[in-house]
């Protein structure tokens, strides 16, 4: 690796030969010198779940032309990320960038997301971290209108700097890039999935089912990563991984404990 150009770490939870990955690589290899490790089949949905009862896989392969180097790994794309950094790496990474992602992850579909989680353990090992999804679920969405703004906001992180305990979740709008009107720095908006599942039987005779939902945004506030997207601006929102609720400390010493 040249000493020029920052090393970046690929990943996402699609799996390696999604499109959008695919998209991914080819704007970071015009940026730096580019590492792809990615889940040898899709995880989606995976949150940050790691691999500990099983054994991992983690192979070279070449999917498509590229100076690009990659690796198939059989985990989640949290274990991608650690295989990389403990591994295949020789030095810690200048950037972790995760997705395209094959849909949304806004408002609380972070907490659910694979793609959020591998940039929060990259986050976790000291890298900054940016996660990329394109409000398009289909295997073949048209990533082109992604293009320009993955690259900006990309540059713009490696210049400027992440701080250290903070990832960006970047979405971007299912529009034509003409119609997409700029990017908006935003809130997570307060929303959850009304679940439900769809209770069926097999030819012989067992139940299963398939869950299915609404998602349900209780929140107006135009200041959200839900109102930017709807109203047709790319939305960034800082995520931090320390989850303790500072407010709630003060109250928890009143209590006879």
């Amino acid at each position: 690796m040249t000493k020029e150009r920052p090393l970046i770490l690929v990943t996402n939870d699609d799996g390696i030969t999604a499109p959008g990955v695919r998209t991914l690589i080819q704007i970071m290899n015009k940026i730096g010198d580019v590492v792809v490790v990615a889940p040898d089949s899709p995880q989606s949905g995976m949150g940050h779940a790691i691999t500990v009862n099983n054994v991992l896989h983690c192979n070279p392969i070449t999917v498509d032309d590229g100076p690009q180097i990659e690796y198939s790994c059989s985990g989640t794309p949290a274990d991608c990320v650690k295989m990389a950094v403990n591994e295949i790496l020789n030095r810690k990474p200048d950037l972790c960038v995760s997705g395209i992602n094959h849909g949304s992850n806004s408002s609380i579909n972070v907490i659910y997301s694979g793609t959020m989680s591998a940039a929060v353990e990259a986050g976790i090992e000291g890298i900054p971290a940016i996660g990329f999804s394109l409000l398009d679920y289909t295997y073949h969405a048209d990533f082109n209108q992604s293009k320009e703004f993955v690259k900006n906001i990309t540059l713009n992180a490696l210049e400027n700097g992440i701080p250290e305990g903070v990832v960006l979740n970047v979405n971007i709008p299912k529009l034509k890039k003409e119609e997409i009107k700029g990017v908006k720095i935003c809130r997570q908006a307060n929303g959850y999935w009304r679940e439900d599942f769809d209770k069926r039987k097999s030819p012989f005779g067992k139940e299963y089912y398939w869950l299915s939902g609404e998602f349900v945004n209780k929140d107006r506030g135009e200041d959200t990563d839900v109102w930017a997207l709807e109203n047709g601006y790319v939305s960034i929102v800082p995520v931090q991984f320390d989850l303790t609720a500072h407010h709630m400390i003060q109250k928890l010493n009143t209590w006879d404990l």
